[in-house]
């Protein structure tokens, strides 16, 4: 279901794997990235008028309600299938911008899976 040489794994690989305590696995036929609880997916679906729409190289993340929405006012988020009603969304990596936008989105969706000692090491490697 995923390309390993695709240029935007390896982007958001590179990104995710850096996060305290971090590792990867296949989850879903997916690439997952986790701590002790899944914190970012690559690749996704959404449904739309009953049929899975394939958003092959998107992030998904958990996210605050607010920012959620927010999100989902931009073209270029969706509501994931099944993850969706969790508070999940989807942003589609479109191009080589934005990518100071999806650390900033993996980095809110580690908070608020990570646990707090994770955190704890996280916010100790910033200046």
């Amino acid at each position: 279901m995923f390309d390993e040489a695709d240029p935007f794994l390896g982007r958001l690989r590179t990104l995710a794997l850096t996060f305290p305590g971090t590792a990867e696995k296949v989850s879903h036929g997916r690439p997952a990235f986790y701590t002790t609880k899944v914190f970012a997916y690559y690749g996704g679906s959404a449904k739309v008028d009953g049929v899975h729409q394939q958003h092959e190289q998107s992030v998904i993340v958990l996210v605050d309600p607010e920012e959620r929405a927010a999100l989902l006012a931009e073209d270029r988020c969706f509501t994931p299938a099944y993850l969706g009603p969790y508070g999940w969304v989807g942003v589609d990596l479109i191009d080589d911008n934005g990518w100071d936008e999806v650390r900033e989105l993996l980095d809110a969706s580690y908070r608020l899976t990570a646990g707090a000692r994770r955190v704890a090491l996280l916010d100790a490697r910033r200046p």
